[in-house]
C-alpha cells in the first residue's frame, strides 16, 4: 500500500507542478488525501526520501529537493564552466587564501623542492546561491605568482588559460567519507550522511602538474554519471 502511496505523492507532484524547495502536505493530510493510515503515509515518504525526490527537515516538514547535477567523471572542466551549461548562476565564496609551505604530501603531489611555496585556497562554490561543492586547492607560487582572490572569485581555469598553460588531464579518486562539523556547517547538511570526496591533481600538456586539490561534493545536489562500453 505504502509503494502505491508514493506514486500518488509523485504524479501529484509532477501534475501540480510543485517547485524545488516547496513543501508537500503534512503526513496527516497526505493520509486524509489518500484514504489511508498516516503510518502507511511514512513508509511512503520515508521512500521518497531515499529516492532523492523529497527531504524532510525535523520540526518544519517535508520538501521537494533539487534536481541533481549530474557530473560527467570522464569530463575535464571548470565548475564554473558546467554550471554555466546547465543555465545556474555560478559564484564562489573563498573562505581561505594564503601562501605558505606544503605539507610533505603536498610536495610530494606536486614535486615540489623544499623552499618552493604554495597558494592554499579553500572555496565555497555556489550555484545560484546554493552551496554545492567545497574545495582545497595547492597551486605552486613559481606557477602563479600573480594569483589573487579575486581571480579564484571567477573560475580559476579562465586565469590559467590566460597564462597560456593547455590543461591536459587531471588525475583522480573518489572516495565516500563522513563529512566533518566543518563540511555540514559549509554545506548546510542535514546530517551525517556520507559524501563523495575527489582527491586528483591536474597536469598541463607536458605533464607538468599545476595544482592538487581536494573536492567535498554536497550528497543530495551532485550525481556522478559515466558510459561503460565492452
Amino acid at each position: 500500500m505504502y509503494k502505491q502511496v508514493a506514486k500518488k505523492i509523485k504524479d501529484d507532484i509532477v501534475s501540480n507542478d510543485i517547485n524545488r524547495g516547496e513543501a508537500i502536505p503534512t503526513e496527516t493530510k497526505l493520509a486524509e488525501m489518500y484514504g489511508v493510515s498516516r503510518v502507511t503515509v511514512r513508509q511512503a515518504v520515508k521512500m521518497l526520501v531515499e529516492e532523492g525526490l523529497v527531504y524532510s527537515v525535523q520540526g518544519s516538514g517535508t520538501y521537494i529537493s533539487d534536481k541533481k547535477i549530474e557530473h560527467d567523471i570522464h569530463k575535464l572542466q571548470g565548475f564554473t564552466e558546467e554550471m554555466i551549461s546547465l543555465h545556474n548562476n555560478p559564484s564562489n565564496e573563498i573562505l581561505e587564501f594564503q601562501l605558505m609551505l606544503p605539507s610533505e604530501e603536498v610536495k610530494n603531489y606536486l614535486r615540489l623542492t623544499n623552499n618552493q611555496k604554495v597558494y592554499y585556497i579553500k572555496r565555497l562554490r555556489l550555484a545560484d546561491e546554493k552551496p554545492l561543492v567545497l574545495e582545497e586547492s595547492y597551486m605552486p607560487y613559481e606557477l602563479f605568482p600573480d594569483l589573487s582572490v579575486d581571480v579564484m572569485k571567477v573560475s580559476k581555469y579562465e586565469y590559467i588559460a590566460s597564462k597560456g598553460f593547455n590543461i591536459n588531464k587531471r588525475h583522480a579518486e573518489l572516495t565516500p567519507i563522513l563529512p566533518s562539523d566543518e563540511l555540514i556547517e559549509h554545506l548546510h547538511l542535514e546530517n551525517k550522511d556520507p559524501l563523495l570526496l575527489l582527491e586528483a591533481y591536474s597536469t598541463f600538456d607536458d605533464g607538468m602538474i599545476f595544482e592538487y586539490s581536494k573536492v567535498y561534493f554536497h550528497p543530495k545536489r551532485y550525481t556522478f554519471k559515466f558510459v561503460s562500453e565492452k
